[in-house]
């Protein structure tokens, strides 16, 4: 089970990382251009918030399928934050991806209280630009490719 839902989290990050890219450089665009914000843009904005908690939910059984949380129980808090691969695998990429996640659905929702074009594209491009530094910062890379 472990092999499969790493395999699926795995590929499905490569479609959160593009949409995620994709809606803060529209966003930073829109807000700098003075481009009128669409629908097209909304969903775009949706599609991210969508793609990156479903990602969320195939992590978290991830992560206590995995046999790096088996660490947990072995060698305690103290043994998991000496190992680098550890830490990195249980405590900061799971962490910092929440928080990136937090910073998508807050940014997602503050842009819809919004009324005109600017402040929208403003919302979402600070939001879902400081959720993608989130994720490029701990996203496990010699893993990854």
């Amino acid at each position: 089970m472990y092999d499969t839902v790493q395999i699926i989290h795995s590929w499905w990050a490569y479609l959160v990382l593009l949409v995620l890219i994709i809606a803060s450089v529209k966003s930073l665009i829109g807000y700098s251009s003075k481009m009128e914000y669409g629908a097209n843009d909304f969903r775009i904005a949706l599609f991210t918030l969508i793609v990156s908690h479903v990602q969320l939910l195939i992590g978290l059984v991830l992560y206590f399928v995995s046999p790096y949380f088996q660490a947990f129980s072995e060698t305690g808090m103290g043994g998991v934050m000496k190992d680098p691969t550890l830490r990195l695998y249980l405590v900061e990429h799971p962490l910092m991806m929440i928080i990136a996640i937090v910073l998508i659905t807050i940014g997602y929702s503050k842009h819809k209280k919004k009324l005109t074009s600017k402040p929208k594209f403003k919302m979402l491009g600070i939001f879902y630009t400081l959720a993608l530094v989130f994720v490029l910062s701990r996203i496990p890379w010699s893993n990854w490719f």
